[in-house]
């Protein structure tokens, strides 16, 4: 009997296998790029691109250069496009780059260490005059950034920057960015330990090289041996803070993977001592191992934050020792807690050879061409050839004779940049914002120039220590997650029901002294209008309640929502 016929047997569906592409990390053997920004650094290096500005796009103009290099590569040349005039904030994330860009550039002059001499300072301030509408502004990170810039004009700026030792290599761009350091390096005279010769032997070593000019993204390094602990080490993908071992003398604690934006991590401690002489191999270990193993598929985790804070130091230790070093680091003792409540370096001060330092306050770190040009003729005037950027958008001029040092106060005074400031003018940054900026999406600069004069006018006797930081988007620049009141722009609604520029407040951020980031108090938002009368507000609150002794951080966290609305 022939068998019956069996209905066939619905064909199972074939599971479509893709091969894991993990976290787009080298190291693990994913090199196929997950996403445009890796696609671009492996077509061309971000460094290439200079030889065509030089000989393309300067002669040719801003219509024809390349997109992979108009908004990625001409980064690594400190070159980023600026915001064209007239765009609101409220169309920021709107918009297509090519909407948003202007057909002018924003450049980066970048100051290793802050260290500028009288001459370098002169021909930034010619330059500004000359080729960038008389802008000038000193950032967090001790550069100076122009506006303006024509492409056409960037080679004859490249020449005049690199005839006095400057340049604007790997100011911006996924790679190692301005090394900051200590303004007073090698001057002052409670000073740990002098970190000069380690950032100038990276720059020589590793700046420009193709060694560490494809990074996953931005890669941002501290150095100072300073007990102020002037570098805000704790939020840098990588510090050497100054320490004194107890068997091997001044040397620098290792930290790793700190910074901020919009998932903000502080840097940990390795546990490691590192003597003078290794830093530069401990920092190319380490920019080594964010090379290879950070993460490149999605450019919001590609910071080496977000490795360490997988891994953990221990195991981050471990691969740069067996991996990187081939040999085991020193342990070391941790920093001990700032020497001042201030870290800015404002004010005069005596140096190890009997001269002294003066530090002073721009205003939020806007200066002009102009500005620039008389600090320098009055630094000279008055015997210095050295001039410091700090972390803190001020300057310092150095190796005044005590004789002359009234003289320069004075004279400093007369160009409106303090030696001795309030303390709303010493402790208020604020970033690019939308006058410039592509991501912002409100006004900075201005605003917090204006919040000055009302704060000084309003609360003349207000005599504390405080840090005011006003940023134009949530990317944290002008770090305002670590400060006292940091202020975080974004569009709110105002008693009309009106979209208004304002802020987001965190209240009681710290770096040094009991390092932490600030407390957001539930829907605390205020109009730009409404600014002075709050933190005018806030502050008379922490004046009538604080105790003796106690910082705006430390009564911030204790506070009630009630006082600090």
């Amino acid at each position: 009997m022939a068998a019956t016929p069996q209905k066939p047997a619905a064909a199972t569906p074939r599971r479509k296998v893709s091969r894991h592409r993990g976290e787009g990390q080298w190291a693990a053997g994913h090199h196929t790029p997950l996403n445009g920004n890796e696609q671009f650094k492996k077509d061309d290096d971000g460094l290439n691109v200079r030889t065509r500005i030089e000989t393309i796009y300067s002669k040719r103009g801003f219509d024809s250069i390349d997109p992979n290099d108009l908004r990625g590569r001409m980064r690594w040349w400190g070159l980023y496009t600026q915001r064209k005039p007239g765009i609101d904030g409220g169309k920021t994330a709107i918009l297509e780059p090519e909407e948003l860009d202007d057909k002018y550039f924003m450049l980066r002059v970048r100051i290793d260490g802050g260290r500028l001499t009288t001459q370098q300072l002169r021909v930034i301030g010619e330059i500004s005059q000359e080729f960038a509408r008389g802008t000038a502004d000193v950032t967090d990170r001790q550069n100076i950034q122009l506006h303006w810039i024509r492409i056409e004009d960037v080679p004859e700026i490249w020449n005049r920057l690199e005839a006095v030792g400057l340049s604007t290599t790997e100011a911006c761009g996924d790679c190692p960015r301005v090394v900051i350091g200590s303004p007073v390096a090698g001057i002052a005279e409670d000073e740990i330990i002098d970190g000069t010769w380690a950032i100038d032997e990276i720059h020589e070593r590793y700046i420009g090289s193709k060694e560490f000019s494809n990074l996953p993204r931005k890669f941002k390094t501290a150095i100072s041996g300073s007990p102020l602990l002037d570098v805000v080490h704790e939020i840098n993908d990588i510090a050497f803070v100054g320490v004194e071992h107890p068997e091997h003398g001044p040397g620098f604690d290792l930290w790793v993977g700190g910074g901020l934006s919009t998932n903000p991590k502080l840097g940990v401690r390795l546990g490691a001592w590192v003597p003078l002489a290794e830093v530069p191999d401990v920092w190319a270990g380490v920019v080594g191992i964010f090379r290879d193993w950070g993460y490149r598929r999605l450019r919001t985790r590609a910071r080496l934050k977000f490795l360490v804070a997988d891994w953990g130091p221990e195991k981050f230790r471990q691969v740069l020792e067996d991996d990187y070093l081939q040999r085991k680091l020193v342990d070391g003792p941790a920093p001990a807690e700032p020497a001042g409540r201030w870290r800015d370096h404002v004010g005069v001060h005596r140096q190890q050879d009997g001269r002294y330092y003066v530090g002073f306050a721009p205003r939020v770190g806007r200066v002009d061409g102009t500005t620039l040009t008389k600090i320098a003729e009055v630094a000279e005037a008055h015997g210095s050839g050295r001039v410091r950027t700090t972390v803190e958008q001020k300057m310092i001029i150095l190796d005044v004779e005590e004789a002359q040092v009234e003289q320069l106060v004075e004279a400093l005074d007369a160009l409106d940049l303090t030696a001795k400031p309030s303390p709303f003018r010493r402790g208020t940054m604020a970033c690019t914002g939308i006058e410039f900026c592509k991501l912002a999406i409100v006004e900075t600069k201005a605003r917090g120039s204006q919040l000055i004069d009302e704060l000084e006018r309003r609360i003349p006797d207000f005599d504390e220590p405080l840090t005011i930081n006003l940023n134009g988007c949530p990317n944290a620049c002008a770090r305002i997650q670590v400060a006292d009141i940091g202020l975080k722009g974004q569009l709110v609604l105002n008693d009309q029901g009106e979209q208004v520029e304002g802020y987001q407040v965190h209240l009681g951020g710290a770096l040094g002294l009991e390092a932490g980031f600030g407390r957001k108090v539930r829907g605390l938002k205020v109009t730009s209008d409404e600014l002075p009368d709050y933190v005018e507000r806030v502050l008379k609150r922490y004046q009538e309640e604080r105790e003796d002794g106690e910082r705006f951080a430390t009564w911030a966290a204790r506070a009630s929502e009630e006082a600090l609305s």
